[in-house]
């Protein structure tokens, strides 16, 4: 059997003015409109076949059956806030969960998370690295972050980084490497999923002889660094995430050509739904970092 039951928006509207005991206050508690709020009202009180408000020119007050109804309605939205707590909202009141590629958390929010810890104390966080976007989708998290174009169906995307691709190797490799003509003879690294990478960087520099996709291929920059590093090829750098390696002195630029790129990592929160009380203070803080970082 069904539940014999208003639908929920028009409880909401009973609801939020009887709180307050306004149709327009209670519009703008709901980012409705006035006319929305009585006509949805009005609908229940057809529904009920029993007005629940007497309107007054300046204000309203709570029919008989309105004064017995609105406990009830108070109830049933109590048992539902808690229900949803009690299945999906410990994680929302507790630790705030941020997803991000393994090379972007290691090379990029590594050494700026310390600072958002000591200036949000009460905050706990936890970041959970992921090498591709669609990996762990069982895994809870709050704000997700992503490399790509921007475009995600029903998801807000704001810019995290402003990426140009440089060769990088060691100080070794880079003392046979004259021009960009001279990579014909070593190793190129390549890192999977980016849609620009070496074909793009061959091209600005003008380079038609070496083939693009020649060379060892890997799932994470953080691996393509560690066997330039060690002297296994020429791996190709985003500037977010190679400038801690250039920093180290481990690997350096061979060239002075840097080749800004269409695609960029991007912090994601849903359009609709529940969102860690948190995550707002969390992902300003990050696009702070990162216009600072990019000098925007």
């Amino acid at each position: 059997m069904g539940h014999q039951m208003p639908p929920l928006p028009w409880l909401r509207a009973f609801e939020a003015s009887a709180r307050h005991l306004s149709f327009t206050n209670a519009a703008s508690e709901l980012n409705l409109t006035q006319a929305a709020i009585s006509k949805q009202v009005k609908l229940l009180e057809h529904y009920l076949r029993e007005p629940l408000f007497e309107r007054l020119p300046r204000s309203l007050i709570l029919t008989k059956a309105g004064a017995a109804y609105l406990p009830k309605v108070n109830d049933a939205f109590e048992r539902l806030s808690a229900g949803t707590i009690e299945v999906f909202g410990g994680r929302r009141k507790g630790i705030l969960t941020v997803r991000a590629p393994v090379g972007w958390a290691v090379n990029w929010i590594a050494e700026r998370l310390p600072a958002f810890m000591d200036g949000y104390p009460q905050i706990p966080v936890r970041i959970v690295s992921s090498v591709w976007s669609e990996e762990a989708e069982t895994e809870r998290y709050d704000l997700d972050i992503r490399y790509g174009t921007g475009k995600w169906p029903g998801i807000r995307a704001d810019r995290v980084s402003w990426e140009r691709i440089e060769p990088l190797c060691t100080p070794e490799i880079a003392k046979r490497l004259a021009s960009p003509e001279d990579l014909k003879g070593e190793r190129l690294l390549h890192v999977l999923g980016y849609q620009e990478g070496w074909a793009t960087w061959l091209a600005a520099a003008g380079v038609a002889s070496i083939n693009a996709g020649s060379g060892a291929h890997f799932d994470s920059s953080l691996m393509a660094f560690e066997v330039a590093a060690h002297g296994g090829g020429v791996a190709l750098g985003r500037t977010s995430m190679s400038t801690t390696e250039l920093r180290s002195g481990r690997l350096v630029q061979p060239f002075s050509l840097s080749v800004p790129v269409e695609e960029a990592f991007y912090i994601l929160t849903p359009e609709e739904g529940l969102a860690h009380p948190d995550a707002a203070v969390f992902r300003d803080w990050l696009l702070s970092e990162a216009h600072a970082a990019a000098g925007r």
